[in-house]
């Protein structure tokens, strides 16, 4: 029987602080910031500069405590089950101490029949600071790269805790997963690990138990549904076979039928989850022109149209079922099929992979590792094996999951960021990656493919980060120059790429009380985490736009313009499928309301870039590209289907004139990409900052503009704008009087819910576009037809 444990808590600081001196209620699952944050004793940490304020919680001690009612009931064991402890913790009962954890990745289970008393017990648990423990381990083992101000590779605790280039400093401690007790008699399933494969017309789920008991007497295990079972003293194997199974699929490939699995001990314990019937592998032949990496599901390539996820709150313990669904539903809106969780997180909750499993969106598992060097001795390692092997266990059942990854970044790090001169001799971590990572998966999850590290060669003989090899991270665009630069590569797999652009206006508003608002405030300045940051972003407006002076068009000008550079590399990368087969863009999802490279910002609202992901992902991408001296017209056809089209190509005035045109027969077969070559009437304008080739296709329009925007003679935008009602919302009508490129209405300007059904309309002159806006806001239709809600690329080079 488990009871939650879960009510009466309270908290209080455990050594000295100037800061808080109370006892103050406490919620379980939690922690101390949010505890502190409801008893009105700090700011919130997300608003203004108040991540500051709250800095030193990270480095004091908190002491949590409760009293629950317990009475015998006969039972063998009764087990304190902790599911997630937050970090460096001391666990008392009723003033004995039970246990001590130093892992914030894994669960603990304590024996605590003994200790119980008839009646009220006391449950106490005294979290020390993560950044002094860390400390105090870096002296003892041995200073290592990584992290900017703490030494967050000494600790197994959530990298981004410490602070990372979109994240806040809030180094947290608390009780952040589930706390039970569990009272047993005879036996109990200690894990179940069920691994299926296909062969063939047959599914085969090998269902691997372990079972405790303090005698270690045989029991009966049984695979329910199918009335399968074994005798099982300590641990064994129940195999089972599934004829004829419905395979699942990616998103986009086909169904995601899930299958029901019990496992128990008839009469004391039980286990449930749901399996998938499919196969995965990960293809890294070589070939002439490198190595591949290329995710094959049931015998089909698949690409990856990808996003990276990052813990969706500082205080994980807030993102539940519905938001893990909202989050992931906005990432297959774009027309994700994959999503990595990177390594300076957390491994997430079951929520988040059952929602994967239901959604057909493939998961890429870093292991937690991340822009560290990580020491391999003595007590980190033990560390590391314990949640390596309990996070494989947990996570097995799920279909969506196709890779486990050894890193991030951290063999990269080591060639090219000057690890090596500073470690000398000391363990880094690629014992972990190379040897103690691969053997765990192999012994615990051969149905799956590893990989050492993201970036990674697929060889210690060839540079990490090559783009002919493996999987790649391509981030001189961005922190070196300017994201035309993508189309320097062709990656084999784009891992990581990304570009930052502002969050909506109403996310930064909320959070950000700069008087005058500037790209420079302090205020904003705290909600910019990357180096140089706002430089970086007026370098590439200086590329395209110029740098405006006006905040509103600045922050118009920075989000069209990350929304640009996602649409060019993605497009680009695409275009040479199946040489590269997978984008993975950096990233999908913020932690809190930050200028960042996120497309659903902090607030969870959606900018401009993620309908640029959405465009970029379209199942089926007509792209115009440079090729061989000339254009092309690429095809991507992503679907199941053959392709058969006419494609128009005109080469058009600003005015909307016609100056040359060509007709182009597409053929193309399903899941393929073809090239149709542009001639040289078309693809040569006579004036080139006065010019476009629109492209016409059923699958929609692309444009080509032959200047960089500052460049062209775009004209004033010219535009008849109405609204009206609609259920659930409104419909903003917008007339082209005037060439219009990139046509956006930033609704969340006038209703902070609001959602924009499509942006980033390029309209020739005479064209009309209708856009839907939900809201559940009773608002003057008028206001969504304003200046600074109704916006174009115009309006930032021509003066409009």
């Amino acid at each position: 029987m488990r009871t939650l444990l879960h009510a009466g808590w309270t908290v209080r600081a455990a050594s000295r602080t100037d800061e808080v001196d109370a006892v103050v209620p406490a919620t379980v699952p939690g922690c101390v910031h949010t505890d502190l944050l409801a008893a009105g004793l700090i700011p919130d940490p997300y608003l203004d500069e108040n991540e500051a304020a709250v800095a030193w919680i990270g480095r004091t001690d908190w002491r949590y405590e409760t009293t629950f009612q317990w009475q015998p009931a006969g039972d063998d064991r009764v087990d304190l089950v902790c599911d997630g402890l937050d970090t460096v913790a001391t666990v008392e009962v009723n003033g004995v101490v039970v246990g001590e954890t130093r892992n914030m990745h894994r669960g603990y289970r304590f024996d605590v029949r003994q200790t119980l008393r008839p009646g009220a017990n006391r449950l106490a648990i005294t979290f020390g600071s993560p950044i002094s423990f860390a400390e105090q381990l870096r002296e003892k083992l041995g200073a290592r790269p990584g992290g900017d101000r703490f030494p967050y590779n000494f600790i197994r605790k959530m990298a981004c805790n410490f602070g990372w280039d979109w994240g806040p400093e809030l180094v947290t401690a608390g009780i952040w997963r589930p706390i039970a007790l569990e009272s047993w008699s005879t036996a109990r399933l200690a894990s179940v690990r069920p691994l299926v494969t296909v062969e063939g017309n047959r599914g085969l789920v090998a269902v691997h138990v372990e079972v405790e008991s303090d005698e270690a007497v045989p029991v009966v295990v049984r695979v329910a549904d199918q009335v399968v079972e074994a005798t099982v003293r300590t641990e064994g194997v129940i195999e089972v076979v599934v004829e004829n199974p419905r395979l699942w699929w990616p998103r986009g490939y086909g169904e995601q039928p899930l299958y029901p699995l019990r496992v128990e001990i008839p009469g004391h314990d039980s286990y449930q989850t749901e399996i998938g019937f499919r196969t995965v592998r990960l293809d890294t032949t070589p070939d002439d022109i490198g190595t591949a990496f290329t995710f094959v599901v049931n015998d089909v390539p698949v690409f990856a149209r990808g996003v990276n996820w990052i813990p969706d709150d500082c205080f994980p313990h807030r993102v539940d079922r519905e938001r893990y669904e909202r989050r992931l539903g906005q990432a297959t809106d774009a027309g994700v099929n994959l999503v990595r969780v990177w390594g300076g997180g957390i491994f997430e909750s079951d929520d988040f992979y059952q929602t994967c499993d239901r959604a057909g969106i493939l998961v890429w598992q870093d292991f937690l590792f991340a822009c560290a060097a990580y020491p391999e001795e003595e007590p980190i390692r033990g560390e590391v094996i314990a949640e390596a092997r309990e996070a494989v266990t947990r996570l097995c059942p799920h279909p969506s999951l196709v890779l486990w990854n050894g890193n991030n970044e951290n063999i990269w790090g080591y060639y090219d960021w000057g690890w090596r001169e500073k470690l000398g001799d000391r363990t880094w971590g690629l014992g972990y990656y190379l040897d103690i990572l691969p053997k765990i998966v192999a012994e615990l999850d051969p149905t799956r493919p590893y990989c050492a590290g993201s970036p990674w060669s697929l060889s210690t003989d060839i540079y990490p980060n090559d783009p002919d090899h493996g999987c790649m991270h391509i981030w001189d665009v961005w922190n070196q120059r300017d994201y035309t630069g993508y189309l320097d590569y062709v990656p084999r797999f784009a891992s990581e790429f990304g570009f930052q652009g502002p969050p909506r206006w109403s996310t930064l508003t909320r959070a950000v009380h700069d008087r005058p608002l500037t790209p420079y405030g302090p205020e904003m300045v705290a909600h910019q985490k990357a180096q140089d940051g706002m430089a970086k972003i007026d370098r590439s407006l200086t590329e395209h736009f110029g740098v405006p002076a006006a905040m509103d068009d600045w922050f118009w000008a920075a989000q069209l313009n990350q929304a640009r550079a996602l649409s060019l590399g993605i497009e680009h990368f695409r275009s040479w499928a199946p040489r590269c087969a997978g984008t993975v863009v950096w990233q999908l999802n913020d932690c809190w309301p930050v200028t960042s490279w996120a497309v659903v910002d902090g607030d969870g609202g959606r900018k401009p870039a993620w309908y640029a992901l959405k465009h970029a992902y379209a199942d089926r991408l007509v792209t115009v590209q440079a090729r061989d001296g000339g254009l092309a017209v690429v095809i991507v056809n992503d679907t199941a289907q053959a392709w058969e089209d006419t494609v128009s190509v005109r080469r058009m005035s600003f005015e909307g004139k016609v100056l040359a045109e060509q007709d182009l027969t597409l053929s193309v077969g399903e899941r393929k990409t073809a090239l149709l070559a542009v001639s040289d009437r078309l693809s040569e304008p006579a004036d080139p900052s006065g010019e476009l080739l629109v492209v016409e296709s059923s699958a929609g329009r692309a444009c080509w503009f032959f200047r960089p925007d500052k460049d062209l003679s775009l004209p004033v935008d010219r535009y008849d704008v109405s609204s009206s009602t609609m259920a659930g919302g409104y419909r903003v009508s917008v007339t082209a009087r005037s060439l219009l490129r990139d046509v956006a209405v930033l609704a969340d300007r006038v209703a902070v819910d609001a959602e924009v059904d499509d942006m980033l309309v390029t309209l020739l002159p005479g064209e009309t576009v209708m856009f839907e806006v939900r809201t559940a806001v009773d608002l003057d239709p008028a206001l969504l037809t304003g200046p600074t809600v109704v916006r174009t690329a115009n309006q930032l080079v021509s003066g409009g």
